[in-house]
Formats: C-alpha cells, sequence, structure tokens
C-alpha cells in the first residue's frame, strides 16, 4: 500500500470537453493504463474491485446488458438504481445514472488498454467531476499496477489539497466558475 500522503496528481491535462449541450457538458478522460483490457474491464465491472477505486460502489456486477444495478456514490446516504445499456466486454460499457451517462471504452493497444470515459455531468459541477474522476484513474492505475492507494473520492477528496488544485486547474481550463461550497 502507498501512503497516501506521498501521492500527489499530476496537472489537469487528464479531462476535456468534447460537448457541451446546454447544461449538460460531456466531460472526457482518457489513460493508457499497461494491463490487457480483460483486466480492466474487471476493474470496471466487479463490485470488490470498484470499491478500491471508484466513486461509487455497486451491489452487483455491471458486466450485462440490462442489469439493474444500486450505486452508491461515496459520501451520500441512499443508491441510485443504474441500467447497464451497453457491456460489449472488453471493449464498450455504458450505463445510465438516471439523467446522466457514462461511457467505458476499452481499446487494445501494444503495450496494454486505452481507457476513455465520457461522462455527461451538469456544467456547474464539470470541473468537481474532472477532479475526482482524474484521481479515481490515478489511483484505478495503481491498483492495476499491485500498488493500491485506496479511493480518494467524495468528502475525503475534496479536502485533499491535490482534487482542490485540479478543481481550481481544471474549471480555469473549461471556462467554468468553482461551485462556491466546493472550491
Amino acid at each position: 500500500m502507498i501512503d497516501r500522503a506521498q501521492y500527489v496528481p499530476g496537472s489537469a491535462d487528464l479531462a476535456k470537453i468534447a460537448r457541451k449541450n446546454g447544461e449538460k457538458w460531456t466531460l472526457v478522460l482518457e489513460r493508457e493504463l499497461r494491463h490487457a483490457p480483460d483486466k480492466v474491464w474487471k476493474a470496471l465491472t466487479d463490485p470488490s474491485e470498484l470499491h478500491e477505486w471508484a466513486p461509487f460502489d455497486a451491489d452487483t456486477s455491471m458486466d450485462k446488458v440490462g442489469a439493474s444495478v444500486n450505486i452508491t456514490w461515496v459520501g451520500t446516504p441512499a443508491p441510485v438504481e443504474v441500467k447497464v445499456t451497453r457491456a460489449d466486454a472488453p471493449k464498450v460499457l455504458e450505463y445510465s445514472t438516471g439523467e446522466n451517462e457514462i461511457r467505458w471504452e476499452l481499446e487494445p493497444i501494444p503495450n496494454g488498454t486505452r481507457l476513455t470515459l465520457y461522462a455527461v455531468i451538469e456544467r456547474p459541477y464539470v470541473s468537481m467531476g474532472a477532479a475526482g474522476w482524474h484521481i479515481a484513474f490515478d489511483v484505478l492505475e495503481r491498483l492495476l499496477n499491485g500498488n493500491p492507494l485506496n479511493r480518494i473520492s467524495g468528502a475525503d477528496a475534496m479536502k485533499f489539497e491535490g482534487w482542490q488544485r485540479l478543481n481550481a486547474e481544471y474549471a480555469q481550463q473549461f471556462g467554468v466558475e468553482l461551485p462556491k461550497w466546493g472550491g
């Protein structure tokens, strides 16, 4: 286990905005991982692996189309039911969290997998989402490398200096204001 105090996220260059549709924006994050798509797929769909890095817990596997999965975002009191709308292992995973959609694409590359996240998020929270997912990707990479860090999300992330810096950098990059309570 890596000492969390030694973890410092890199610069805010992992996320971009792919589409602006009124108040709903599509946030895109991409990372090349040195692991096979099957291993990355398991980390995206298996509840025990999601618990180690994702900003939510899932009550069942997310690997089947039509599955109803209760996810509980870290720091929220109640689960939200999501529907898995696409599960083409180990290539594409999509699910809807109500009004917002999340899509993961896994592309084999010579030394592993290119993982791309598309997350529809409300404009006022796009920098927060970018900062949170940026850190989640870092935690995921360390987990896959066998050097787990334990997830950093929810209120725990918002207290973390690295998240605060990323949130401010992404807000500036995207041209949005920081939420008054979150920055």
